[in-house]
């Protein structure tokens, strides 16, 4: 009997994992979702300029350094070798 039951659990839940299954997952899936996305704070128009424009200044700093670096190692190498 106790074994009935446990094959009655098993196909059970062997069925919810179908398709019926995975709809369902994929549901709750969404409900959580948007949940979550209302707890998010989304940066202001301000904030979002000020960020990228900040990283925009960083890159264009960060590519003259590692030209002149890239260029004085060159002129080393190139004085080292001829």
């Amino acid at each position: 009997m106790a074994k009935d039951k446990t094959k009655d659990i098993a196909e059970k839940s062997e069925q919810s994992a179908g398709i019926v299954g995975k709809i369902r997952e994929f549901r709750t899936f969404f409900e959580e979702s948007k949940v979550e996305i209302k707890k998010v704070v989304w940066p202001t128009r301000k904030e979002t300029v000020a960020t990228c424009l900040a990283v925009l200044v960083l890159v264009l700093v960060m590519s003259l350094f590692l030209g002149i670096v890239d260029l004085g190692f060159s002129k080393l190498i190139a004085a080292i070798l001829s």
